[in-house]
């Protein structure tokens, strides 16, 4: 049932949500480029903006069901020195760029938590403390959709480097069935229950590291 709490979530979600694909996006292409592929950048892609990487249904998924994509920032592995490494580099950038924000959004939460939410008007308080579990939640949710290892998610670029080259190309045939499916995955709720095998122990760590903190700041 939607209520109070719930819109407050929701409102909650859509500045994480930004945050999530900027971020997620921006390292692929800052890895990208470091390692001497500057599509990225003159294609504008090497950006803080959001609204270069928003990608409007895969942003409607993420609200939604806490998974979903942005718009694939354009790379040429052409420049790479060693193709196949050079992009799992680049393809895990992403996902680690969002597991990394995710659990600094738990020490920030912590120090929050310890030192600033008593002297914080509560309504408000209570506001920035669901921003903070939102940015956990939706990071890791979007780190673990990212890594599936099917086209055109950042996990086939991954699989890639391990196959034999045929065997990725063969793979690479289903990328243009990869977001239909995704998306009747997402509606249907099978996807949710997949990624919760491995997103949920890494929402547990997140919560033992706030735990803990917190114990040791107070």
């Amino acid at each position: 049932m939607f209520n109070f709490g719930t819109l407050i979530q929701m409102l909650a979600r859509l500045p994480v949500i930004l945050l999530a694909i900027t971020v997620h996006e921006y390292a692929h292409g800052f890895a990208s480029y470091k390692l001497g592929d500057p599509t990225a950048k003159y294609s504008g892609r090497l950006s803080l903006n959001p609204l270069s990487h928003l990608d409007p249904i895969g942003a409607l998924c993420m609200i939604f069901f806490r998974f979903g994509w942005a718009k694939p920032v354009p790379i040429n592995p052409m420049y790479y020195s060693n193709r196949k490494r050079d992009t799992a580099i680049v393809s895990l950038a992403g996902p680690v760029a969002n597991v990394t924000l995710a659990f600094l959004s738990g020490i920030v939460l912590a120090l929050y938590s310890c030192f600033l939410e008593p002297i914080i008007w509560a309504p408000l308080s209570a506001f920035i403390i669901e921003v903070f579990f939102e940015l956990a939640m939706v990071n890791i949710s979007f780190a673990v959709f990212n890594l599936i290892p099917f086209p055109p998610l950042d996990g086939s670029k991954v699989l890639g480097a391990l196959l034999p080259q045929d065997k990725y190309m063969a793979l690479l045939q289903y990328e243009r069935f990869g977001f239909p499916v995704l998306i009747i995955l997402s509606v249907t709720g099978l996807l949710g229950r997949v990624l919760s095998l491995v997103a949920d122990p890494l929402y547990n760590v997140w919560w033992s590291m706030l735990n803990g903190l917190v114990a040791l700041f107070s």
